[in-house]
């Protein structure tokens, strides 16, 4: 299929990738379990085992009168560890390559039904300003946007991090969420071929 450039070309991108139905169930599991995989269980405590000490037996076997005792870090003992303690929950989802490279083509190819993908040549800044790329992105006529370029570039970067609605990633490490949070994408042609080696 053929998409418009920003200058006026057009480029020739794959179908597979561009051009995918919309698998809403799909998107929707696969950005859940993105999410899901960035939070961390705190909830935890010490049992009998994690309780620092209790090496020693306290007293001997027989002849003391008292219960037999081999810790002094047992559960029913002062300072033991917790008999059912509670353990870090692991929040992930299993996600199979598959789904996840199908979701992402079904968000790239709604965002192209919507026209809120853009493809550019490339994105290069003199120095590293944000008055500069800034001024770009007015050009273009968007300000909640997500760049996608082909390889890291630092200049690029460094002007775009205190712009609050606008992020920079590179094809390779770009995430479905990110795609979705922003209102617009701008994609470099080194990074749409990037995507499409990766995806098809």
């Amino acid at each position: 299929m053929q998409l418009a450039m920003r200058n006026g070309a057009d480029i020739h991108v794959s179908d597979s990738v561009f051009g995918a139905d919309y698998n809403e169930a799909l998107v929707h599991q696969v950005i859940v379990a993105y999410l899901a995989g960035g939070r961390s269980g705190t909830k935890a405590q010490k049992n009998r085992f994690a309780v620092n000490g209790g090496g020693a037996k306290p007293y001997r076997q027989k002849g003391t009168g008292r219960a037999r005792a081999g810790t002094t870090r047992s559960p029913i003992w002062r300072s033991g560890g917790v008999t059912f303690a509670a353990q870090p929950r692991n929040y992930t989802q299993k996600v199979n390559r598959k789904m996840y490279r199908g979701a992402v083509r079904s968000i790239l190819s709604e965002l192209v039904r919507t026209d809120r993908l853009s493809i550019v040549a490339e994105i290069t800044l003199a120095a590293p300003k944000t008055k500069e790329l800034s001024k770009k992105l007015n050009e273009l006529g968007v300000s909640d946007v997500l760049i996608l370029i082909e390889t890291f570039d630092d200049t690029l970067h460094l002007a775009a991090r205190n712009l609050p609605h606008v992020n920079v990633m590179t094809a390779s490490e770009v995430d479905p969420v990110s795609m979705i949070n922003f209102e617009h994408v701008i994609a470099t042609e080194g990074a749409v071929r990037r995507l499409e080696e990766h995806l098809v």
